[in-house]
């Protein structure tokens, strides 16, 4: 999982910060993405793709990473993205996370195939939180935040079961939808949400 951060070493590269997202899918909440700095090489938890570990894995690895390493978080809610669409929404979210840092990098390391409008160099890694240690971590810090918001949405919407599903579209939350309607953290744009809006009218 080091493979990326060592190679990034050779060439010379210090400050190596890995990016990574959660929520790009759900029909509902915000895109939250994060960055991290690994601050020691070794971790007690298990540092993984977040969609890999257990609730309670996730959650014992979120606690060491924020104890042991410089972490942002970069959050867009469900209006912007419908205002500038779920990929431009996780680039605003991920380069919020990389300017929260307080230290300027000098290697950034992406999951996936995105490129950000950041002054500083960058390597795009399909499956990334699975080969990166640091994208990992990222993906965990991601996951555990916006879970969280998720949680507070649905003291807010219970109605929805925003805390078994996230917000993504499963059939519990299809019915939901076609029952209930949308709710304000729903995302007008995907086209679930625009069905059930029509169907209100």
């Amino acid at each position: 999982m080091f493979r990326y951060e060592k190679k990034a070493r050779r060439k010379g590269h210090r400050i190596i910060v890995g990016i990574d997202e959660a929520g790009r899918g759900p029909l509902a909440g915000p895109v939250v993405a994060a960055s991290v700095l690994i601050g020691k090489n070794f971790f007690d938890a298990r540092i993984d793709d977040s969609k890999k570990l257990s609730p309670a894995k996730r959650n014992k690895a979120f606690c060491e990473i924020v104890r042991n390493c410089l972490i942002s978080v970069g959050i867009v809610n469900n209006i912007q993205i419908d205002k500038v669409n779920i990929l431009n929404a996780t680039c605003r979210a991920m380069e919020a996370a990389v300017l929260g840092l307080g230290v300027k990098p000098d290697c950034l390391l992406i999951d996936g195939n995105i490129q950000l409008d950041l002054p500083f160099y960058q390597e795009s890694i399909i499956r990334g939180d699975s080969k990166s240690i640091s994208i990992a971590a990222a993906s965990i810090v991601a996951k555990v935040t916006r879970d969280a918001i998720m949680l507070k949405f649905d003291k807010q919407f219970p109605q929805y079961g925003f805390r078994q599903h996230k917000g993504y579209g499963t059939k519990q939350h299809l019915c939901a939808l076609k029952t209930f309607g949308p709710c304000p953290v729903h995302r007008k744009s995907f086209e679930p949400v625009r069905l059930a809006l029509k169907t209100q009218r």
